[in-house]
C-alpha cells in the first residue's frame, strides 16, 4: 500500500471516529441529562476533548491527523511557495476522506445508540452570533495548529488542540464546530449534536473566513510558517520525504 493510501485511510478513519465521538456523546448526554442542556454540553465537550486528543496521537504519525478540510487547505496554501505541505492531489484526497469519514461517523453513532441509521437533523443553528462564533473558533484553531508547528512544538498538538476545542465549546455561541467535515457529518443525526442542512452553508462560509483570518495572523506572527507546513498537525512522513531519503 502506498503512502498516500495509508494517509487517506488514516484521515477517513480518524474523522469518522471524531464525529462518532461528537455525535455519540451528544446522544448519550441527551439521554442521561434530558432536562439540563448545560450538563449535556459539559458531557459532550468532555468526551470530545479526550477523544480528539487520543485520535491525534493514534493517527497523527500517519497523516498528520488533520481531520479537518480547513486545516488541510491551509497546509496546502501555506506550503505553495516552498514546496512543503500537501500537494494538490493530496489535498483532494484528504478532503474526500474527511467528508466521507464525517458522514460515516454520524451514521455509526446513530447505530450504536439504536437509532435510525440515516437521519437528517432539524436543529437550525444559524444566527449572526453563531456565525461570528464559528469565525472565532476556526481562526483560533488554525492559529494554534500552525503556531505549534512553526515553533517546533507540534508534538504538543494532541493536548493543545483538544484543550482549545474544549474551551471553544464554551466560549463560542456556536459550540465550536470549526470543521466543515464534522459540520457535514452532523447533518445526519437528528439529535443534540445535529445541525440542519439549511444551516450548513453559513457555517462552512464562516469556517472558511475564520481559517483565512487565522492564516493572516499566523503569517504576521510566524512569517516562516510555510517551512513547517509538513508538520501539521503532527509531524509525519510523506511520499516526498521518502523520495528525498531514497536519493541520499
Amino acid at each position: 500500500m502506498n503512502d498516500l493510501a495509508r494517509r487517506l485511510i488514516a484521515e477517513f478513519t480518524g474523522t469518522a471516529l471524531l464525529v462518532a465521538v461528537v455525535v455519540g456523546s451528544g446522544i448519550a448526554a441527551q439521554q442521561l441529562s434530558p432536562h439540563d442542556v448545560g450538563l449535556q454540553l459539559l458531557e459532550n465537550s468532555t468526551a470530545t476533548v479526550f477523544g480528539l486528543a487520543v485520535l491525534i496521537l493514534v493517527f497523527g504519525p500517519v497523516s498528520g491527523a488533520h481531520f479537518n478540510p480547513v486545516v488541510s487547505a491551509a497546509d496546502w496554501l501555506l506550503g505553495r511557495r516552498r514546496g512543503t505541505g500537501l500537494t494538490g492531489r493530496d489535498l483532494g484526497g484528504y478532503l474526500l476522506a474527511q467528508v466521507g469519514g464525517g458522514i460515516v461517523g454520524a451514521i455509526l453513532a446513530n447505530i450504536m445508540f439504536d437509532q435510525a441509521a440515516l437521519q437528517i437533523s432539524t436543529h437550525h443553528r444559524v444566527t449572526s452570533g453563531h456565525l461570528i462564533g464559528e469565525i472565532v473558533a476556526t481562526a483560533g484553531l488554525i492559529a494554534v495548529v500552525f503556531a505549534l508547528a512553526r515553533s517546533g512544538r507540534a508534538a504538543l498538538s494532541a493536548a493543545a488542540v483538544g484543550a482549545y476545542i474544549g474551551a471553544a465549546y464554551w466560549f463560542t455561541s456556536s459550540t465550536s464546530f470549526a470543521n466543515p467535515a464534522v459540520t457535514v457529518g452532523r447533518i445526519f443525526s437528528d439529535t443534540f449534536a445535529g445541525i440542519a442542512p439549511a444551516s450548513i452553508p453559513g457555517f462552512i462560509a464562516a469556517q472558511i473566513v475564520g481559517a483565512l483570518i487565522g492564516l493572516v495572523l499566523v503569517g504576521v506572527l510566524y512569517p516562516a510558517a510555510a517551512a513547517a507546513a509538513d508538520n501539521v498537525v503532527v509531524p509525519h512522513s510523506t511520499d516526498s520525504d521518502h523520495s528525498i531519503a531514497d536519493s541520499r
